[in-house]
């Protein structure tokens, strides 16, 4: 659980911010509520987060004055969820420091989606450096795999795999990104396949995989140690 991103959904709509809470816990993410914006700056006080999901109307301080405020001491991510959809309150949005804009009503996926890449954009990239994963090591520069000293054969595909998990550690890749980064030659089942391939080299008991995680209908992560 703590590696997984933290994310604070801030909203007023009791229902749809357990909805969120639940879809997002389901998807990756360990998530905390808030139900305006007064709440939220208390969970901030205690908890550090990785992103911020917060509702625009709202009474009192509404989500852009807080994303206003919040700029000024923090450059934590930001989402905005708003209904109302005119161009001009999305750059009012975005010119008051938020990352991201959806309209409601919107899919759940997209809001997961939305997340992941504005966490992987925002994340720093690891090139080089040893990454550990249990009694196995992962040497970034050389993307060389070992197991207790003893050098592990890789193939390309499963090294382009392993190098591409480990730059983005806590990020969920899509099936589709894997392909496009990893240069496979295939489709999702493929993927799925040299997935299943890497545990078989890197976890204990890759029916119970602890690095090399699958996230239901959204892709992988590596949780390294």
């Amino acid at each position: 659980m703590d590696d997984q991103p933290h994310i604070l959904v801030v909203d007023d709509d009791d229902r749809l911010r357990e909805l969120l809470s639940q879809y997002l816990g389901e998807n990756g993410f360990r998530v905390t509520t808030a139900s305006d914006a007064e709440d939220a700056r208390i969970r901030m006080r205690s908890l550090q987060f990785d992103l911020l999901v917060v509702d625009v109307m709202m009474p009192g301080e509404s989500g852009l004055d807080l994303t206003e405020s919040l700029r000024s001491v923090s450059r934590v991510p930001i989402l905005l969820l708003t209904a109302m959809g005119e161009p001009e309150h999305r750059i009012t949005g975005l010119e008051q420091g938020a990352d991201d804009y959806m309209t409601k009503p919107f899919e759940p996926r997209e809001l997961v989606l939305r997340i992941g890449s504005i966490l992987r954009r925002l994340a720093p990239v690891i090139t080089e450096g040893i990454v550990q994963l249990g009694q196995c090591a992962f040497d970034m520069s050389r993307r060389e795999l070992r197991r207790d000293d003893a050098i592990v054969r890789l193939t390309t595909i499963e090294a382009n795999l392993l190098s591409t998990l480990a730059r983005n550690p806590g990020m969920t890749l899509s099936r589709d990104e894997l392909i496009s980064q990893c240069c496979i030659d295939g489709n999702a089942r493929t993927v799925d396949v040299q997935v299943t391939r890497l545990r078989r080299k890197i976890e204990s008991d890759p029916r119970e995989p602890r690095y090399l995680h699958t996230i239901r209908g959204q892709g992988y992560v590596l949780h390294p140690d």
